[in-house]
């Protein structure tokens, strides 16, 4: 008590020259907020001071620091700062029970303060998901519960699931023994279904003291459910003396048991073509014999699934004979007899020889094959004309009739041509042409 008396009798001395200067002096304090077991600093500024003192008070009202001197015995509080216009002192390790008012006071006439109130943020623990048994069978109703203690104020709980916000939860808060802090709890309830298997559901807490890093806890979903099954065929358009793979993919929870193939109800009727190889079903050299409804069976602890393929063999498509190629020469004839002939099939010739892969890929009777003999027809039977005419034209002749007016008259036939020969300049000729 020996400091409070020198300060009294110091605070006395100086009266005079505090009731000068004290109307231009007034210390200035600012709020703190710290977390549990971090540091709070708390400074008191004066703008003007001729020297007045400054002091420190705790919210039990014990001095702290007067000046520089330490007056309180407590290994945390430090002198950070003491001056005639500063005074900052640290508060080290803080806990709950230092929340409070704190009191600045500058010892002039009469003496002023000023508080800083120091707010201690109770940091909450790491939350627990509790109410998860696995595992879980699809169709079930989950309640998950998130809980977390020792928060200051009461920390605020949120659901994701699938990184999705769940809105639709129950929230409950509780104050703690110690009447500071508060344990908050969540309560998720939803129904589960196979998308929910692997899932992540995630209890987040937020809270001021966690420096915008929450803290979070995670629940791995476990749902178990029946098989699904689907057949997949290796092509969709199975054709006769073709190989055929059907492979039935199924999922589920526990994973299905080897599969079970039939055909029409039955047992697959040709095992050596028939061949099945853990999901697969291999057949060989597809015939008609193959059609028909296969189906595959998948079964797990939970249930049992099913799904069926049609089988349609098709025919093979018939081969396209190669089409024969026209030279132009050919085709100039073609052409001149398509515009002489009105008939139809001549026309589907030309359009063949122009385009000998117009018809390629398709069923039916190979127009391009029949234009193409019909073209060649013509041009030998055109040909065959042509020759005969020049053959014929070579041999034609002119031929005189030595008939003679008269010689109708004649006796007999020599009377007749030694009557003519005096005539035969005036005989008319007469021409014959063979064509």
């Amino acid at each position: 008590m020996i400091w409070k008396r020198s300060a009294v009798l110091r605070f006395y001395s100086v009266c005079g020259l505090l009731l000068q200067g004290s109307q231009g002096q007034f210390p200035l304090t600012q709020n703190v907020t710290v977390v549990e077991g971090g540091t709070a600093v708390l400074t008191c500024r004066v703008d003007q001071n001729d020297n007045t003192s400054l002091q420190w008070s705790n919210p039990a009202q014990q001095t702290l620091y007067f000046d520089d001197k330490k007056a309180l015995r407590d290994n945390r509080i430090e002198l950070v700062r003491a001056s005639w216009h500063e005074l900052s002192i640290s508060v080290s390790d803080v806990s709950l029970s230092d929340e409070g008012q704190y009191t600045c006071s500058l010892f002039t006439m009469p003496v002023k303060t000023s508080k800083a109130y120091l707010t201690v943020l109770g940091v909450p623990e790491k939350p627990q998901i509790s109410g998860f048994s696995s595992p879980v069978m699809e169709g079930d109703l989950m309640q998950l519960t998130c809980k977390t203690s020792g928060s200051k104020p009461a920390a605020d709980i949120r659901w994701f699931k699938n990184d999705k916000e769940i809105k639709d939860v129950k929230y409950l808060k509780e104050e703690d023994a110690n009447r500071k802090t508060f344990t908050v709890s969540s309560t998720l309830d939803f129904r589960v279904d196979r998308s929910d298997d692997g899932v992540a559901v995630i209890c987040r807490v937020d809270h001021e003291s966690l420096n915008a890093t929450p803290q979070v806890a995670m629940q791995v979903l476990e749902i178990h459910y029946t098989p699904s099954v689907k057949i997949i065929p290796s092509t969709p358009f199975p054709q006769e003396g073709q190989p055929l793979i059907l492979t039935c993919e199924s999922k589920g929870k526990p994973l299905p048991e080897p599969v079970l193939w039939t055909k029409d109800g039955g047992e697959l009727p040709d095992p050596d073509r028939m061949v099945v190889s853990g999901r697969e079903l291999n057949i060989l050299f597809l015939n008609k014999t193959d059609n028909g409804t296969y189906r595959c069976e998948a079964t797990n602890t939970i249930g049992q699934s099913s799904a069926e393929y049609v089988l349609i063999v098709h025919d093979v498509p018939n081969t396209l004979l190669p089409t024969t190629i026209i030279p132009s020469l050919t085709t100039a004839t073609v052409t001149t007899t398509v515009a002489i002939t009105t008939s139809p099939t001549t026309s589907a010739t030309t359009s063949s020889i122009r385009d000998p892969n117009a018809l390629a890929g398709q069923n039916g009777p190979d127009h391009a094959l029949i234009g193409g003999i019909v073209a060649v027809v013509v041009f030998v039977t055109l040909c065959s004309i042509f020759l005969l005419g020049r053959y014929l034209a070579r041999h034609k002749g002119t031929y005189l009739t030595n008939e003679a007016k008269g010689a109708e008259d004649a006796p007999d036939a020599d009377t007749a041509i030694i009557n003519a020969e005096g005539s035969q300049v005036n005989a008319e000729e007469k021409k014959e042409y063979f064509i």
